[in-house]
């Protein structure tokens, strides 16, 4: 068994690291801005009406800085913890890390930091909450008796107030774990449960009101993601530099990736939410446009910085720890890595205070009156209340191509896994083994789909028209996944991604992981599987999901993804050649795929016959005058899940059949070149058995005879 020492006393540590003193500057660089921006804009100004006061004017933005920092700092710390750090000091290969063996000090100080910005995060945000309550109000910070029954009902009965006290429960909750756990399974959960914050903190704000609140909402995500994901490894890899050691080319260069994506997400997700606040080039000269002018250039500087740090500098410094398989850089360890070294750090210090900048004038743009108006007009429709938007026109078969409205978390998830699966092709090609064509294009096709479904008329209609929105889950379930699993997404990973030796875990080794767990056991047992697909119609139709799911952007986002994993699973049980726990017999296989489409058929046909209107004070208060009744269209997606529905059954019903015979003759092939090799000697042993059968018989009946 190798053992590879990683110490942080190598003679090969570079001497330069990020000062602590330059962290406090980026963040004194960040109230700078901040308080330049609230001046400019004039958002720290009295407001005329129900001014809560001076503090609450200046302390609300800095509260929230304080909380974006502190929440991108823990957020980085866990992603460095679970997929970048080795968590042991002495690297085992081939051996899973015992208790109590000692930690890497770079993966230690990323865990301290891990909790005390998460202790800082949890009071922050409390802070914000107090203040946002106070702002919204217009009264001051008080102690008394009304103020503090106005805050409890603004906590359970307003959005804002909802989203915050769930933002601070959530931290405190994180706080707790950064503290008490050290499994990196545990720590993965942790750091999902602290990405979970972004999702209240985007549904307020600018993004709660105005018009295409989905996009708004959608994108502000994607930005914070992308924000906590780079400014948060930068805050990490500032706090552990001088922990690193012989590690640092190898870190650097695994952030380095995921700050591409980040700064990608980030730049980005910013055109898209501005796009949606500026309608003309007149406006950037507005206050908000200048400030929106001032981030994406600082935006851009840092992803020139961070391309510099990619193509120049990274690459001279080691790019592996001592003992791997892989070789060092040239000269590592020498003069020409230290200075590279030093100018990497120094880089990285500019990068901070740029960052410190950026994010103080983000907050400030976000107490900034937008160009274009947030709150809904006084005359708005019955549509545009219900859903968010007006009635789009009536739907006709050129509009099924041509009315579109894009979801923009899902055009990032679907080009993020287009690109992905791309570069796994082409890494295994150039290795020299083969991938067919038909995933590829299989892949692809089911991403489109996935994209049309979501963003194209399906996506529009489906928010007004019962019938259409069972099109979309008919497709979200049966075509899309069909595609997807086709693709065999999974067994292209474990065969693109080089396995680390490290001691820590990228994405191949979580997707081992994931699919030996005892969840994937689970979900993927193909009855669960079946039963799932199936079953959760019923509930989510027959609840308050249903309504959930056409009310709430949450909920309607929540939806597409249950859809598409129970569609996807199911089909992976039935055709999937990715691996799994657990693969059904072909006889199983098509009675499940048999009952499932008798269950589709039965709950199709109860929906066409049903006479009590699904959601009727959605559908029927949508103020439609074209098209059927909305009792009429509900029992056209009756018969639209009844009789679409049952096509892709069909099909993937006639992939386990083919499959099956695939497998037999696969079977009947081995048995033939094994009696070639042994000359039938199984035939001849069989043959053998019944004739000594026969002649014992014949002995026997003989000796009865005598």
């Amino acid at each position: 068994m190798d053992t590879v020492p990683n110490t942080a006393n190598s003679d090969t540590v570079a001497a330069p690291a990020v000062r602590n003193g330059w962290l406090a500057a980026a963040g004194a660089v960040m109230i700078m801005a901040l308080s330049a921006g609230l001046l400019f804009s004039g958002a720290a100004a009295a407001q005329q009406l129900s001014d809560p006061g001076a503090l609450t004017r200046w302390a609300l933005p800095m509260a929230k800085a304080v909380q974006n920092g502190a929440m991108a700092a823990v957020i980085g710390a866990l992603v460095f913890s679970v997929a970048i750090l080795p968590k042991s000091l002495t690297l085992k290969r081939g051996r899973r890390i015992e208790a109590g063996e000692p930690e890497h000090p770079a993966f230690a100080r990323a865990l301290t930091l891990a909790g005390a910005a998460a202790a800082v995060w949890t009071l922050s945000a409390v802070a914000v909450l107090l203040f946002t309550y106070s702002d919204v109000s217009g009264l001051p910070l008080s102690a008394d008796a009304t103020y503090t029954a106005g805050l409890g009902a603004f906590v359970t009965d307003f959005s804002t107030g909802r989203a915050w006290l769930a933002v601070s429960i959530i931290a405190a909750v994180v706080t707790t774990l950064a503290f008490g756990v050290r499994s990196l399974n545990m720590l993965a959960a942790t750091a999902v449960l602290a990405a979970g914050a972004i999702i209240p903190i985007a549904l307020v704000g600018h993004s709660a009101g105005g018009d295409d609140h989905s996009a708004a909402v959608n994108s502000i995500g994607l930005h914070l993601a992308g924000v906590c994901l780079w400014i948060g490894g930068l805050i990490v890899l500032a706090v552990i530099s001088r922990q690193l050691g012989p590690i640092t080319g190898v870190v650097l260069r695994r952030y380095s990736a995921l700050a591409g994506f980040a700064f990608a997400l980030v730049f980005l997700s910013g055109v898209v939410n501005a796009s949606l606040r500026i309608t003309s080039f007149d406006q950037l000269d507005s206050e908000w446009g200048s400030l929106v002018i001032f981030k994406a250039a600082a935006t851009l500087l840092l992803g020139v910085i961070g391309f510099l740090h990619r193509r120049w500098i990274i690459p001279q410094l080691p790019a592996k720890v001592p003992g791997s398989a892989e070789s060092a850089a040239p000269n590592a360890g020498g003069p020409r890595q230290k200075g590279a070294g030093r100018i990497l750090w120094q880089l990285i210090t500019v990068e901070l205070l740029i960052m410190g900048a950026v994010s103080g004038v983000a907050v400030a743009l976000g107490r900034t009156a937008t160009p274009r108006a947030e709150e809904l007009p006084p005359n708005a429709s019955p549509a545009r209340i219900l859903t968010g938007y007006d009635l789009p026109p009536e739907l006709t078969p050129e509009r099924y191509l041509t009315e579109w409205r894009f979801d923009w978390l899902w055009v990032a998830i679907v080009a993020t896994l287009a690109v992905a699966y791309l570069r796994g092709v082409f890494k295994v090609r150039r290795r020299g083994d083969k991938w067919p064509v038909v995933r590829s294009l299989c892949w692809l096709v089911g991403l489109a789909a996935l994209t049309y479904v979501t963003s194209g008329a399906p996506a529009v209609y489906g928010m007004v028209l019962f019938s259409t929105h069972m099109l979309a889950h008919m497709a979200l379930t049966m075509v899309v996944p069909l595609f997807l699993v086709l693709g065999a997404p999974v067994t292209l990973a474990l065969k693109a991604l080089t396995p680390r030796g490290d001691g820590t875990r990228g994405i191949r080794e979580w997707i081992l992981i994931g699919v030996h767990s005892w969840f994937s056991k689970l979900v993927t047992n193909p009855i669960f599987a079946a039963i799932n697909f199936a079953g959760s119609i019923v509930v989510f139709y027959y609840s308050e999901l249903f309504g959930f799911a056409l009310r709430q952007h949450v909920g309607h986002e929540l939806m597409v993804v249950h859809f598409l994993l129970t569609g996807y699973i199911f089909i992976l049980t039935m055709i999937g050649i990715d691996p799994l726990p657990y693969r059904a017999p072909y006889p199983l296989r098509l009675v499940i795929l048999l009952a499932t489409m008798a269950f589709h058929a039965f709950f199709g046909v109860a929906v066409m016959g049903g006479t009590s209107l699904i959601q009727a004070s959605y559908f029927g208060n949508m103020g439609r005058e074209w098209g059927l009744s909305a009792l009429e269209d509900q029992q056209l997606g009756g018969s639209i899940m009844w009789g679409i529905g049952e096509i892709p059954t069909v099909m993937v019903a006639i992939g386990v059949a083919l499959q099956w015979s695939r497998t037999d003759a696969r079977e009947t092939r081995r048995k033939d070149r094994a009696a070639e090799r042994n000359n039938d000697a199984e035939l001849t042993a069989y043959n053998n058995m019944f004739a000594n059968l026969a002649q014992r018989d014949a002995s026997s009946f003989e000796g009865d005879r005598k």
